[in-house]
């Protein structure tokens, strides 16, 4: 069987990631990329219902997954109605479209963990997915309610796969990001574009990191593995083991061999953080045959590397 795979947000970072694995790995696969903004191929607006049918109508993909969306929190924080519209509105006119016209294709659609919100606080170890959905900021929100419509869709006969992915990094990823940010603030001050100066909010909070590039392959397992229908598939994506951010800073310093002064940004600090978040992905180990496989040491040192090699280039 030849998988067509249709990928929103194909661009993006995440987007790149799973393209690349799927045509690397996957011979029997032909991908489809649904990108977003002026300049991108194939090009398409999640609100325009017309566009999407008759990309779906003419696709027919066998698995749809869903990465597009308003992703970075201080985003969705900035433009709380633009990020309901896109995450939820948005997701819903695909579920619709694929429900129309490609009946037999799995949704594979990607929450986020941080839709568990306030739950953290009540958990001592990493949660299941069992836990309820309790967000705390706009992005959780708008996430945790696409991540419930999706679900019940599955009831209507929607063959939808639900991931709700833990913190995940890799070479490429925008700054917006904290390991990213990190990265790109060593790496420039090695190459000498900054002072030996680094400005950071929370260290001390602890979140469940994974590489980017374990996140992608549950992604495209899920699309074209022989998966029984109904709306149980709901997984974590992560690596039970929170990480103290103030430790993923001490790594990228130490990659940099220079000694670097770490000051506290009021305005890096995000409004309801969580002191602790990690995640058991026991289901996803025992259903989908997945478990992380990058040393998050190697993790940090290509993302530390893909920074120095954009500043030795500028």
């Amino acid at each position: 069987m030849t998988h067509r795979i249709l990928i929103t947000g194909a661009n993006g970072f995440v987007g790149t990631a799973l393209s690349q694995l799927l045509e690397r790995e996957y011979v029997d696969c032909k991908v489809f990329a649904l990108g977003h903004g002026e300049g991108q191929r194939n090009a398409i607006d999640l609100l325009d219902r017309e566009a999407i049918d008759s990309a779906v109508g003419e696709i027919k993909p066998t698995a749809l997954i869903h990465l597009a969306a308003v992703a970075a929190p201080s985003d969705a924080r900035n433009a709380p109605r633009h990020a309901w519209n896109v995450n939820v509105t948005g997701t819903m006119n695909l579920a619709e479209s694929v429900l129309r016209h490609a009946p037999n294709a799995r949704f594979v659609y990607v929450g986020s963990s941080e839709a568990y919100g306030a739950s953290f606080l009540d958990m001592s170890g990493p949660v299941t997915e069992s836990v309820p959905l309790r967000p705390m900021n706009v992005y959780a929100a708008t996430k945790a309610a696409a991540d419930l419509m999706i679900g019940q869709m599955a009831y209507d006969g929607l063959r939808a796969v639900r991931f709700r992915p833990f913190n995940h990094t890799g070479p490429g990823q925008s700054d917006t990001y904290v390991v990213s940010a990190f990265a790109r603030q060593v790496a420039e001050i090695v190459s000498g574009k900054r002072n030996p100066i680094i400005h950071v909010g929370n260290l001390q909070a602890e979140r469940d990191f994974l590489d980017v590039r374990d996140v992608v392959r549950a992604y495209a397992r899920s699309a074209t593995m022989d998966l029984a229908d109904g709306p149980h598939h709901v997984y974590n994506i992560a690596s039970g083991q929170p990480r103290k951010i103030r430790d993923i800073l001490d790594m990228l310093v130490a990659q940099s061999g220079i000694d670097i002064e770490v000051r506290a940004d009021p305005e890096k600090l995000r409004p309801n953080d969580i002191p602790v978040a990690s995640g058991d992905a026991t289901k996803a180990r025992e259903r989908l045959n997945w478990a992380p496989l990058v040393p998050f040491e190697q993790t940090i040192a290509d993302v530390f590397g893909y920074w120095q090699r954009l500043c030795n280039a500028r």
